[in-house]
């Protein structure tokens, strides 16, 4: 079993600035891959950014240049520095690990991020 906690979320003005930490036990961190999903109300939960074991990245299109995924398998913690911040990007954040198929089944409770326009 994985256990995840996110922390970071917050509100703030559009343009600036928030770091979203999400930190891991259970299972050896190195082990999976990583990834940040959003859901605003009303819309579906969708990927933001995903970080593989081996350190590969993804952004979702309208996040890239923007927001930094990255990782510390010696903290066994990973982070979605988002900047450039838009009202756009209002949601609940939440912080997932694969299972051994590959498949995010593992899920943190979420943090809220607000931005005020």
């Amino acid at each position: 079993q994985v256990q995840l906690v996110e922390s970071g979320g917050g509100l703030v003005q559009a343009g600036g600035s928030l770091r979203l930490s999400c930190a891991a036990s259970g299972r050896t961190f190195g082990s999976f891959g990583m990834g940040w999903f959003r859901q605003a109300p009303g819309k579906e939960r969708g990927l933001v950014a995903a970080v593989s074991r081996g350190g590969i990245t993804y952004y979702a299109d309208s996040v890239k240049g923007r927001f930094t995924i990255s990782r510390d398998n010696a903290k066994n913690t990973v982070y979605l520095q988002m900047n450039s911040l838009k009202p756009e990007d209002s949601a609940v954040y939440y912080c997932a690990a694969t299972g051994v198929n590959g498949a995010y089944v593992y899920w943190g409770q979420g943090t809220q991020v607000t931005v005020s326009s």
